[in-house]
Order: structure tokens, then C-alpha cells, then sequence
């Protein structure tokens, strides 16, 4: 702690690429400076977090590249407090041994994979010997949701874990004008009711049911956006293919979610993990309906037919719920509108700083 009563805290990553906690990372930090916490980002080299790396520091975020792991506790040792944030099981008992206390561990990972019966006690088990163990061994776990923090304590046993809400901007992410709707939706060419699909593709994330469900939608637009470098997603292009669907378009990684949000007609996430989910809250902020599965991580956040739509992730449900909002306009609105008053009450980034701010200085001892 520095002489000014600003808290130093090094914020490390080992992510190859950027998904919801790298966007969490862009969003909160630049809102810590107003609480007396002056962040400090540390991540590889890899080139899919360049255009991360310049945000940040556009933001005024002090960023550095490190070319290994071995690197990090050197180039942290002037912080007051390390905040790591991991992808590989293997950085725990790599990294977390080597850094200075106090640490903390932001967890932002699914926890509980809602797959069929089997799947998801392996996945449990998995996670309980690769990352929750190893997790033990920070003065402080904090985790993105009330559900996650029950569940880390409860099916892990985790004694020290905190939860802080996830914010969204909702000056960045809101409604459009009708004016602004009509440039953005002809630029973007979306001419039909328009359903998107945003997420990284991955099995959790289930995009081949949501191209099942736009076999059986033929009247709705499905646009999917995120990372296409999986197999999943060459499963989700070729299944559209081999189908013949010509209402889906997949656009890749974007930067403009918030237009694509502003110009969307709904939201279909039928995904079968989530901690606290980034899109969903993205979406609400944008007064979009959503469609998303009724897992606890969802169920947090929507409220069944007051504020989204909780679904089953079968197919047909999803393809009927959505045909339902576009035949019914003003219902449609209306779970929009609640959705946004939802994250305005509860979700914005100035609280969710605010609480990331009050745990780093209750870790530091200030």
C-alpha cells in the first residue's frame, strides 16, 4: 500500500484468448482507479488477446506481456495483492505456490456442467482435484454469482469464498432509438425477425441446438457470433450446411456486440454451464428478450416470463418460444423492458467495482 492509501493489485491471467472473464476484466478495472485500487493487468503474449491489451490500456489500465508464467511473481512483486484469474487447472499448482500473499482467485468458471446424467459428477469430481484443491491455498476465493458461491461451498467444501454480482454498462449496452435500430439493421442486413446467438462455441454453450432450433424456424433470422476456432464450431457450420438452412449466418469474433445487441430481435442462449453470464446480462442491459435454458445460473438472473424466458434446451421448445415473440411483439417487449430494469437495480459495473474494491482491501488488511 502506497504512501497515497492507493491499493496495488496485479491482475493475472493465463487466458490464450479472450472470453467473459477477459470482457469482466475490461470492464470493472477501469472503474477501481475511483474506489483507491490501482489495477495492474498481467497476460501472455498470445495474439488473440492484442486487441484486450489495447483496450485496457486505452481505458488507462497499465498492461504487461509476459512470455511465461515463471515471469509473473517477479514482475508482481511490488503489488499489495494478486488477483488471479485462470483457464489451465495446471497454472494453480504452477503459479499460486510462487506469488507473494495475499491472493485471491476470481473464479468465473461454469462449476456445474448440466449434461446428461453422468457427465456432470465427472466434470464435478474433475474440478474438485484440478482446480478446487488447489484454489485452498488462496488466502480468498471469490466467485461471479450467489449460486456459485453456494455451490463452491457446498459441493467443494471451499471455506473462504466470496460472490460479487456481474455489472454491465448499460450506457454502452441499451435499447436503440427507432432511428438508430433502422441504420444499424440495414447495415448489418437483418431484414426478418432476428434471433442472436453470441458466445464462444463450445460444447457447454450448445449452438447445435440452436441451429436445430432454426431448422424448425424457418421464418426467423438465426446470427451467430463468437469464436469459430473450435471444433464445435466446424460441427455448427457444417450441421447448417448439411441442413440447408439459409436463415443462419455466423459472423465470428465481434467487437460490436453492443450493436448487434441494439439491432437483434431476441436472444438465444440454450447453453448448459454458466457461473454468472456476461451475454445474458449484455442482452437484458440492451432490453432484448432472452431465451436461455431454466439452469440456477440463469434462473439467478430471469425470471420466467417477466423478464426472459426459461427453456428446456430441446430443439423444438427453443424454435416455439422464439416463433411465440415474434408473432407477439408487444410481449416481447415488455420481457425486454423488465430485463433492463433488472440489470439497472442490480447489475451495473460502478457496483460491481464497488464490492471487487471493499473484497481486495479486506484481503490487503485496509
Amino acid at each position: 500500500m502506497t504512501s497515497s492509501g492507493v491499493l496495488n493489485v496485479a491482475f493475472i491471467t493465463d487466458a490464450p484468448r479472450v472470453a467473459g472473464s477477459e470482457v469482466w476484466l475490461l470492464d470493472v478495472l477501469p472503474r477501481l482507479r475511483s474506489h483507491g485500487v490501482s489495477p495492474h493487468v498481467y497476460m501472455g503474449r498470445a495474439s488473440p488477446l492484442d486487441g484486450l491489451a489495447q483496450r485496457l490500456s486505452g481505458a488507462g489500465i497499465l498492461v504487461t506481456r509476459y512470455d511465461g508464467l515463471g515471469t509473473v511473481p517477479a514482475l508482481t512483486r511490488g503489488a499489495d495483492v494478486r488477483a488471479v484469474q485462470v483457464w489451465n487447472p495446471a497454472t494453480y499448482a504452477a503459479l499460486l505456490p510462487t506469488l507473494a500473499a495475499p491472493r485471491v482467485v476470481i473464479v468465473h468458471d461454469q462449476l456445474e456442467y448440466h449434461y446428461p446424467a453422468g457427465l456432470n459428477h465427472l466434470y464435478r469430481a474433475v474440478y474438485r482435484r484440478t482446480k478446487a484443491t488447489p484454489q485452498r491455498t488462496a488466502e480468498r476465493v471469490v466467485t461471479v454469482s450467489a449460486w456459485g458461491q453456494a455451490f463452491m461451498h457446498r459441493a467443494f467444501g471451499l471455506p473462504r469464498v466470496d460472490s460479487v454480482r456481474n455489472g454491465v454498462d448499460t450506457e454502452r449496452f441499451r435499447p436503440a432509438p427507432p432511428a438508430e435500430r433502422t441504420a444499424l439493421r440495414r447495415d448489418l442486413e437483418f431484414t426478418r425477425f432476428t434471433v442472436l446467438v453470441p458466445g464462444r462455441f463450445a460444447p457447454e454453450k450448445n449452438q447445435l441446438a440452436a441451429v436445430l432450433a432454426a431448422r424448425r424456424a424457418p421464418g426467423l433470422d438465426f446470427v451467430f457470433a463468437g469464436d469459430m476456432d473450435s471444433g464445435v464450431g466446424t460441427l455448427a457450420q457444417g450441421l447448417a450446411r448439411t441442413l440447408k438452412l439459409g436463415n443462419v449466418r455466423f459472423l465470428g469474433r465481434r467487437w460490436d456486440m453492443p450493436e448487434l445487441y441494439r439491432a437483434a430481435d431476441a436472444l438465444l442462449q440454450p447453453t448448459l454451464a454458466e457461473n454468472q453470464s456476461l451475454v445474458t446480462l449484455e442482452a437484458m442491459a440492451s432490453g432484448l428478450p432472452v431465451v436461455t435454458t431454466p439452469i440456477p445460473a440463469q434462473a439467478e438472473l430471469i425470471e420466467d416470463g417477466v423478464s426472459g424466458l426459461l427453456v428446456p434446451p430441446q430443439p423444438h421448445l427453443l424454435a416455439q418460444a422464439l416463433r411465440a415473440l415474434a408473432a407477439h411483439p408487444e410481449k416481447a417487449q415488455a420481457l425486454g423492458l423488465a430485463a433492463r430494469d433488472h440489470v439497472e437495480q442490480r447489475h451495473t459495473p460502478g457496483g460491481t467495482a464497488a464490492q471487487v474494491a471493499q473484497l481486495l482491501r479486506d484481503v490487503a488488511g485496509r
